[in-house]
């Protein structure tokens, strides 16, 4: 018997419209990370892109538990001495709340070469309009 791996060619890639209005971060970027590696497939192979692209709206409404709001920091560096910036995740939830679940996304995917790939079929929005309804992506509803 012969272990079956799927390869690029096979790949059956489909829209899926995701909306985390109310939806706490950590259960979004977990259910978000599956969907971009295509963990939910019959046919997933650990080292094969076989996800579907993700569209995200409604970002600006995601929960944070706890005191999280105020006490979780987000850093950059500027790369200079001294250029260490911290943001709180209720002020980056109001100036990018798109970046708030990329970030999240991102923790959630394997350290090598493909979480990068991955990360780009990834789209996330604040509201509920997007520009992809020529592609008819198919609404799935996070489970609690």
């Amino acid at each position: 018997m012969k272990t079956w791996m799927a390869n690029e060619g096979e790949a059956n890639r489909e829209w899926v419209l995701v909306d985390v209005n109310g939806v706490v971060l950590g259960r979004a970027a977990s259910f978000i990370a599956n969907l971009l590696r295509g963990k939910d497939k019959p046919t997933y192979t650990p080292h094969v892109d076989t996800g579907n692209f993700v569209v995200v709206i409604n970002a600006a409404g995601v929960k944070l538990t706890g005191k999280k709001w105020d006490e979780k920091l987000y850093y950059s560096h500027s790369g200079y001495m001294g250029g260490l910036k911290a943001m709180t995740a209720k002020r980056l939830l109001e100036k990018h709340p798109e970046e708030l679940i990329m970030k999240a996304v991102k923790g959630m995917l394997p350290k090598n070469f493909m979480a990068d790939k991955l990360l780009k079929k990834l789209k996330v929005y604040r509201g509920e309009e997007h520009p992809h309804t020529a592609q008819n992506p198919k609404p799935i509803k996070i489970a609690d």
